[in-house]
């Protein structure tokens, strides 16, 4: 979601299509398995070891991300990220960085968010 001001990302949202970056201490997430809402959310809870209880529901994971905040910061690495929810209708997709971007610039600790897609050849 680029700024309207400037054209730039958000300093909590970075978007490259050139080799894997090399984010120390990232929790990826493979493109593939994050197609649809609730393969999202499964990988995320899986890599995260958010709470079993987590809903099926933006809220729910904006809350549990946000206690996950409370414990420190957080990188969130996603890879083919030409294929997160992708299988979804369009505005699922403005969901999840509206999600994003609240939690990253209300939260108590950092969350940075980076999206990488190997260009095809």
């Amino acid at each position: 979601m680029a700024d309207e001001d400037d054209g730039r990302w958000p300093d909590w949202l970075t978007v490259c299509c050139d080799k894997a970056p090399n984010v120390w201490g990232a929790v990826v997430l493979a493109g593939a398995a994050t197609r649809t809402r609730p393969a999202l959310f499964a990988a995320m809870a899986e890599a995260l070891a958010l709470p079993a209880h987590l809903g099926s529901t933006w809220d729910a994971l904006a809350d549990a991300l946000r206690d996950r905040l409370d414990a420190g910061p957080l990188t969130l690495l996603v890879g083919d990220a030409g294929q997160l929810l992708v299988d979804e209708p369009a505005g699922q997709y403005a969901l999840l960085l509206t999600v994003l971007g609240d939690l990253a610039t209300t939260a108590p600790h950092p969350l940075r968010v980076v999206l990488h897609e190997v260009p095809p050849a």
